[in-house]
């Protein structure tokens, strides 16, 4: 796994062994950023559910102002801080190691303009996530989630209850990007 563009283009990054964590692909971290690339930018990209931190690790290299890498797992962690290091992001990134809730209820202090949502598989957390960042009020009008899922139709399906909507849906073999925006009042 590397670094795929920008000024750490190139970077190989530490991952985590064993089967807990699943990252993003190279060839669907490249394309999340094409699609992403007018938007990354002096933006402040939140990166739930960070494992390696590639992605957040990504949009700063690409221009992001900061990126918020959050995981709850210590090794997850580590290998972070260790990818950090190797592609001189520290000015730009700030680490979590607690559960994505409580980042979102008591951590977060400014709104990111981009949230990445990658949770474990089968859990209902990219709804969590989602709801939790509408009732901390932590989405502006102008703010884009993504969800890594590989159940986009139960997911697309539970969406339908909350105050989002689909933009944009890419689907690489089994993984699928869902692209969301918060529901204009009106």
């Amino acid at each position: 796994m590397r670094i795929i563009g920008g000024k750490a283009k190139g970077t190989k990054l530490y991952t985590l062994d064993g089967e807990s964590t699943r990252p993003t692909l190279d060839r669907v971290r490249e394309s999340l950023f094409n699609i992403l690339q007018f938007e990354i930018q002096e933006s402040i990209f939140l990166d739930l559910f960070s494992g390696s931190g590639a992605c957040g690790i990504e949009a700063v290299s690409r221009g992001a102002k900061k990126a918020i890498l959050c995981d709850n797992s210590k090794q997850a962690i580590q290998i972070i801080q260790k990818n950090i290091e190797k592609t001189n992001s520290k000015e730009q990134t700030e680490v979590y190691k607690m559960d994505f809730e409580e980042l979102l209820k008591n951590k977060l202090k400014e709104k990111p303009n981009i949230t990445f949502i990658d949770p474990p598989y089968k859990t209902d957390f990219a709804i969590k996530s989602i709801k939790t960042m509408l009732d901390k009020k932590l989405i502006s009008e102008d703010s884009i989630i993504v969800i890594e899922t590989d159940q986009q139709q139960k997911l697309k399906e539970q969406l339908k209850n909350i105050e989002v909507e689909i933009t944009d849906e890419r689907k690489y073999g089994r993984v699928h990007l869902i692209f969301l925006k918060p529901k204009r009042e009106g």
